[in-house]
């Protein structure tokens, strides 16, 4: 289903996602109905029920009764089960079927041993031995129904709330758009319809319906919805526009470049719903844990039943302490307690730009000790502006340098290009047509300008193929922040260009959140070492955390070699030169704006380009590990004490746990679970 269907069915995909939520955590829980009118009503057949019960007397409380009364408490507590009780016995049909009893069967034990002793009592007072006194159990029947229906509308409330990432955006996107033809009519078509390179009209206040890129108009847009990042950006033509960002003040016209499946929102919504489906190592801890508290439930809940018979010859007490143990033991809450906090951590993330496409990173980020980083785009901004250029050849002219750089540049997209390309614009040099160009990863590239062969190459280049340049002008350059670059003619240096990069104004406050979490910040880069030790002193990296005049694959090496010095490693990088190593880190961290991210080789991507949500990431994985192993506490360790209490343990003293106090128990587990996975928060 593609983001544009989505729009259009959002009631359909609520109660889809409402089935498989329920299908998830509750033994196969479909076709619940509806939990909160099923809640009502079984509450509101729950008061006569609590209000006839012969419970109340030993409570001494006032009790009413009238001639026919215990046949009302039977017919709305039969009302009860098979209504109120339905989605449970339900549930436990599909687990049993699946052969993985869990929390439904135990529920569902529960209240029918509850339901037939009861209906067993009953029949004993009236029929066999008139003015007996077996006790029934409808009391406890009718508040652990009610209890189990107010924590499942609870915790599917929570899950509705913590996983409509997904439908908040598929709503950003608008349900029509305008088509500008060839001709310049205009038409509203429904989004269904737009397709690649249409040209579609978004007016001022406008959501933009589709990724893009600006033709005609100039304006501000507001991302925030989308990736997370505040501001208002300013937009022009050929600027990137994404689909379902809010257009400002400005009338745009826009070529459709994705839609659907391949648009940007489609890709988050299908990240999201990937990281919400998978499956991390705490969620298989709580898988196992609620499987063997079926088995240990069950088996404590007989034998306190066989002891307690045998010691008392009470049938009617061994069978309440097994009624309350299987109460009490019921693990749904545990079913619950991780899946609650990922799909609350996944949708926190998605609104500060941060997407998880590899749940495990989360738990995992706790572990770390060393982030490796590329300087460029990461550390500093990547917008080079050209501080020298120079000639050391007679046959070119210093203006001759800079305008054979532009001509081999002049159609590369890397941040260095951009800087020479508005230096020669500034300059107004003449640049000629190159042939042949090449692009050498790692080094630069290669070409012919007017039958020459010329290649722009860096430092590194020049030592491996010993290759003499003026090492004292490159120097100079260097240790003032500048990369420096040589025009090579006929493999021989006749000039160079020296360019300086802007470091991030959040790059400090990084290096310095990493320091305070006691994590290594490691830089790496192609530039030669002069200009890294500049940039690492600025931002306080330890010289003997850079590593530069690296190509692409020594990145991977430099991962592998902390990971066998037994260091838990991340690697943040643009994820398309940095691919190997992202895959081959810990965790790998892709930074980048837009439709460019490259998706594939990272764990977590950042969508805006501030190093900062490198630490909100961090603030984000550290909380949603710690609310995991509270909500497998919440979830599971009260049955340490619950279990033992509920099979009689204390009775010697005078304490015996009620079904229904159990019921309680069991029931506010489940909503403390549910409401601390809400509680979950990062703070910027």
């Amino acid at each position: 289903m593609n983001n544009m269907d989505m729009h259009h069915d959002h009631h359909e995909m609520k109660d889809m996602q409402m089935d498989n939520t329920m299908m998830q955590h509750g033994g196969q829980m479909m076709h619940m109905g509806n939990l909160k009118l099923k809640f009502w009503i079984s509450l509101v057949a729950s008061i006569p029920v609590i209000i006839l019960s012969p419970m109340l007397k030993v409570a001494w409380l006032p009790t009413f009764s009238f001639p026919g009364s215990e046949w009302v408490a039977l017919i709305l507590a039969s009302f009860l089960y098979f209504y109120g009780g339905a989605p449970f016995i339900t549930g436990a049909v599909a687990e049993i079927k699946a052969k993985k009893p869990e929390m439904m069967t135990l529920i569902a034990i529960g209240i029918s041993v509850s339901y037939f002793y009861s209906i067993y009592s009953f029949v004993m007072n009236h029929f066999i031995a008139p003015n007996g006194n077996v006790m029934d159990f409808f009391w406890e029947l009718a508040t652990l129904i009610d209890i189990m229906l107010l924590g499942h509308w609870i915790e599917m409330n929570a899950v509705m709330a913590a996983g409509n990432a997904l439908q908040k955006m598929a709503a950003l996107l608008p349900g029509e758009a305008t088509v500008i033809d060839t001709d310049g009519t205009q038409r509203t078509v429904p989004l269904k319809a737009v397709k690649v390179n249409d040209v579609v009209l978004v007016k001022a206040g406008a959501k933009i319906p589709a990724d893009g890129v600006i033709t005609a108009g100039n304006t501000s847009v507001n991302e925030s919805l989308v990736t997370g990042e505040a501001r208002a950006i300013t937009k022009t033509v050929k600027d990137k526009v994404i689909g379902g960002s809010t257009n400002g003040a400005g009338t745009l016209q826009v070529k459709v470049t994705g839609t659907g499946d391949s648009g940007y929102l489609a890709q988050v919504m299908q990240l999201v719903s990937d990281a919400q489906r998978e499956q991390s190592s705490a969620e298989g801890i709580a898988d196992k844990v609620a499987g063997w508290l079926v088995y240990i439930a069950v088996s404590v809940a007989l034998i306190t039943f066989i002891v307690w018979w045998a010691l008392t010859g009470e049938f009617n007490f061994a069978l309440e302490r097994m009624v309350t143990i299987l109460v009490i033991a019921c693990p749904h809450a545990l079913g619950l307690a991780i899946p609650l906090v990922v799909a609350r951590s996944t949708s926190i993330g998605a609104k500060n730009g941060l997407l998880t496409r590899k749940r495990q990173a989360l738990e995992d980020a706790d572990h770390l000790d060393m982030v490796l980083m590329d300087k460029t785009g990461t550390l500093t901004a990547g917008n080079f502006a050209v501080a020298a250029f120079d000639s050391w050849d007679d046959s070119f002219s210093s203006r001759d340098v800079l305008a054979n750089f532009a001509a081999l540049e002049q159609n590369s997209s890397h941040p260095l290009s951009v800087g020479i390309l508005n230096a020669a614009k500034h300059e107004n040099v003449d640049v000629p047509k190159a042939n042949d160009v090449i692009n050498i990863a790692g080094t630069g590239l290669s070409g012919s300008v007017g039958g020459r062969a010329l290649m722009i190459a860096n430092e590194r280049y020049l030592i491996d193929q010993g290759i003499s340049y003026d090492h004292d002008v490159v120097h100079e350059w260097a240790t003032k922040g500048n990369t420096v670059s040589f025009l090579l003619a006929d493999q021989q240096a006749v000039g160079f260009v020296a360019q300086g990069d802007q470091i991030k104004p959040e790059s400090k406050k990084l290096i310095d959140g990493l320091k305070a979490r006691h994590i290594t910040p490691v830089m790496l880069t192609g530039d030669n070492k002069q200009v890294a030790l500049v940039v690492a002193k600025q931002l306080g990296i330890a010289e003997v955390d850079v590593h530069a005049e690296l190509k692409p694959a020594d990145k991977e090496g430099i991962v592998r070699q902390y990971q066998a010095g037994k260091h838990t490693v991340a690697m943040v990088g643009d994820g398309v030169n940095d691919a190997p190593s992202l895959a081959r880190a810990d965790i790998g961290i892709a930074i980048g704006a837009g439709t460019d991210v490259a998706l594939d080789s990272a764990d977590i991507v950042l969508v805006r380009s501030e190093p900062s949500d490198i630490l909100n990431f961090l603030e984000l994985a550290h909380n949603t590990s710690r609310k995991m192993v509270q909500n497998l506490w919440f979830g599971a360790g009260y049955n340490i004490f619950a279990i033992p209490l509920a099979s009689g343990i204390l009775a010697p003293v005078g304490f015996v746990l009620s079904p229904a106090l159990g019921a309680v128990l069991m029931g506010l587990s489940t909503i403390v679970v549910a409401i601390n996975a809400q509680t979950l928060h990062i703070r910027k």
